[in-house]
C-alpha cells in the first residue's frame, strides 16, 4: 500500500510541468557541460585535467590569481606537449607544433581576444584577424621596421636611439634618485624612443627624459598593478566591463562607489591613446594646410603610403588606432626586458657577465662613439656578447611570456590530433624557453648559452620565440633590439651596477596581461612587482 502511493506521488510529480521542465534543463546542461566535453567531443583524446575540460572558467580562476602561464607550463610538465585547457581550448609545446600554428602560410588566425586592443573603435596590424587584412596593413610598414632601416642614419630611428641614450646618461647625472630607482626612468626612455619614432617631433614625440611631467604621467595607468585586474575583465567578462566604463553621472558614480570598476578611471591606457589621438588629428590637420614635413616618421610614412592608392586607403582613424597600437606596444615590452637584464647583471652571483660585458663595451673604438662617448647604433649591433646577454633576458624574462591564441577556420591536426575548426589553440615564450632537454638549467641566468659553450645553439635558436614567429612576428624587433643593445652598451662604458642588500634574494616583477612576471627560483612571496634593479654606481 505504502509502495503504491509513493509511486502515485512520484508520477504526479513527474507529470507536473515545473518539474519536467527542470528535468529537461539539467539534463541538457549535463549534456553539455560534462558528458560532451568528456565524451563526444574529438577533443576528450587530449590529456588534461577534467576539471579544465569541461568548463573555460576553471582556466579563468588560473587567470584571476595571476596562474594561468605558471598553470599551463605546470600542467606540460605533467601531461606532456599537449594539454587540454577547457572545452574549445589547447596548448601545445613542440617544435613541430609551433611549425604548424605559426609558421607562415599557416592559415591560423588570430582569435578574438586580441579585439580587446582595438583602439578608438578600429582595428590594427595587431588586432586583424584575417591573414589578407593583416598582410595589406603590414606591407605599409614593413620597410619602416626593417634592420637596415633601424640601423640607417638617413632614417628616424639611429639618431633618435642615440640621442636618447645621451639623455638617459644624463638623468642619471641629474636627477641621482633615478639610479636608486630605474623602473620608471626606463619606461621614459622606451615611451621617449618610440613616440619619436611613430610620430616625429613634431606632432606627439615626448620629452619624459627631459622631465616633462606631463609626457611622464601618461605611463602611470600602465604602471599600475591594477591593471591586471582589468584585463581579465576585459577578457572574461567583456560586455559587463564595457558597460561599466561607458556609464555617466548617477550610475557611474554608484558603480565608483560600490567599487564595482575593476580599474580606477583613467583605466589601463587612458592617457596614451587620449595622447596619440590628439598626435593623430595634429598631424592631419597640419597636412591639409601644408606638405608635410619630412621628419621621416611612421606616421607621416603610413599617410603616404595610403595616399599613393598602392596600398589599402585608411581614413584618420584608422591611422590613428594603428599608431596608437604601436605606440603602447613599444613602451613596457622594451623597458622591462632592460630592467630585467640590468636586475640579472646587478645580482652578486652574476657579477662575472656583468665584467664579460664591460670588457666587451669598453673594446668598442672612439669612432665608433658620440662626442658623449656613447657607441652607436651600429656598434652594438655588433657586439656578440651583449646580443648573448639580452637573449637570455628575453629567454627567462620575456616581457609577453602568456599564450598566444590562435584558431583555424577548418579542422586539422596538430602532432597528431584531430583538432575541430574554431577550437583555440596556443603556446607559450614562457614553456618553450624552459625546456630542459633544450636549455640545460633552463631557471639559470647564463648568457654563455648563446655563445655555444651551453647547449646545442642551433636547436635554440630554434626555440627560442621572444618575438612570435611567422606573419606575425612582432614587427618592432630590430627597433627594440636597438633600443636595448644601445642603452645598455652606454650604460655599461661609463657605470658599474649593483643591488642593495635589502634586494638580495628579491625578484622584480612586471605586469603582463593579468599576471606578474617574476624570477621564479626565487621565493615568489617576496616578489616586488615593478621593483627596480639597484643603483648605477
Amino acid at each position: 500500500m505504502a509502495k503504491s502511493v509513493a509511486s502515485k506521488a512520484i508520477g504526479i510529480l513527474l507529470s507536473s510541468p515545473v518539474t519536467v521542465a527542470i528535468v529537461v534543463a539539467l539534463s541538457v546542461l549535463l549534456y553539455r557541460f560534462v558528458y560532451y566535453p568528456l565524451y563526444v567531443s574529438y577533443l576528450r583524446k587530449l590529456p588534461g585535467p577534467k576539471t579544465y575540460a569541461v568548463t573555460k572558467w576553471r582556466l579563468a580562476l588560473d587567470d584571476y590569481n595571476g596562474l594561468r602561464t605558471q598553470s599551463i607550463h605546470s600542467l606540460h610538465k605533467r601531461y606532456g606537449t599537449a594539454v587540454r585547457l577547457g572545452p574549445n581550448e589547447l596548448s601545445f609545446s613542440s617544435l613541430s607544433a609551433l611549425k604548424t600554428i605559426y609558421g607562415a602560410g599557416s592559415g591560423f588566425e588570430r582569435t578574438y581576444f586580441y579585439r580587446m586592443f582595438d583602439a578608438y573603435g578600429r582595428q590594427n596590424l595587431f588586432t586583424f584577424a584575417g591573414v589578407k587584412q593583416h598582410a595589406e596593413r603590414k606591407k605599409l610598414l614593413a620597410h619602416a621596421y626593417s634592420k637596415s632601416a633601424i640601423l640607417s642614419p638617413q632614417a628616424i630611428a639611429k639618431p633618435l636611439i642615440e640621442k636618447n641614450v645621451n639623455r638617459y646618461l644624463e638623468l642619471l647625472d641629474r636627477e641621482k634618485n633615478v639610479a636608486e630607482e630605474i623602473f620608471q626612468s626606463l619606461h621614459w626612455y622606451s615611451l621617449d624612443s618610440i613616440t619619436g619614432f611613430i610620430y616625429g617631433e613634431t606632432h606627439g614625440g615626448t620629452d619624459a627624459l627631459e622631465g616633462n611631467k606631463a609626457h611622464r604621467d601618461l605611463i602611470l595607468d600602465i604602471i599600475d598593478p591594477s591593471r591586471r585586474n582589468l584585463s581579465w575583465f576585459a577578457v572574461h567578462l567583456g560586455a559587463y566591463t564595457k558597460w561599466l566604463y561607458s556609464r555617466a553621472g548617477m550610475t557611474e558614480k554608484l558603480i565608483t562607489g560600490l567599487g564595482l570598476l575593476p580599474m580606477n578611471k583613467p583605466a589601463t591606457y587612458t592617457g596614451i591613446r587620449a595622447h596619440a589621438l590628439q598626435s593623430s588629428k595634429g598631424f592631419e590637420l597640419s597636412v591639409s594646410e601644408k606638405p608635410p614635413l619630412r621628419d621621416m616618421s611612421i606616421m607621416e610614412k603610413l599617410w603616404t603610403a595610403s595616399k599613393s592608392g598602392k596600398g589599402p586607403a585608411l581614413d584618420s582613424l584608422d591611422m590613428a588606432s594603428e599608431l596608437a597600437d604601436h605606440f603602447l606596444a613599444g613602451i613596457d615590452t622594451t623597458s622591462d626586458t632592460l630592467m630585467f637584464g640590468i636586475w640579472a647583471l646587478s645580482r652578486r652571483q652574476n657579477r662575472k657577465y656583468q665584467e664579460k660585458l664591460i670588457e666587451e663595451v669598453d673594446g668598442i673604438p672612439d669612432s665608433e662613439c658620440n662626442e658623449y662617448g656613447n657607441p652607436f647604433v651600429e656598434a652594438t649591433d655588433k657586439l656578440p656578447y651583449l646580443d648573448a646577454v639580452i637573449k637570455e633576458t628575453l629567454r627567462l624574462y620575456a616581457p609577453l611570456p602568456a599564450s598566444e591564441p590562435r584558431s583555424l577556420p577548418v579542422d586539422t591536426t596538430i602532432d597528431g590530433y584531430l583538432v575541430p575548426a574554431g577550437t583555440v589553440v596556443s603556446m607559450s615564450p614562457y614553456t618553450l624557453h624552459r625546456n630542459p632537454e633544450v636549455f640545460p638549467d633552463p631557471l639559470v641566468f647564463k648568457p654563455e648559452r648563446w655563445l655555444g659553450e651551453c647547449g646545442d645553439l642551433v636547436e635554440m635558436k630554434k626555440w627560442f620565440w621572444a618575438f612570435s614567429s611567422g606573419g606575425r612576428m612582432c614587427i618592432g624587433l630590430h627597433l627594440a633590439m636597438a633600443e636595448m643593445t644601445t642603452l645598455l652598451a652606454a650604460v655599461y662604458r661609463k657605470y658599474t651596477t649593483s643591488e642593495y642588500d635589502r634586494q638580495e634574494g628579491i625578484s622584480p616583477g612586471i605586469t603582463s596581461r593579468f599576471e606578474i612576471f617574476y624570477d621564479e627560483s626565487l621565493p615568489k612571496m617576496e616578489v616586488s612587482e615593478a621593483q627596480a634593479s639597484g643603483p648605477l654606481i
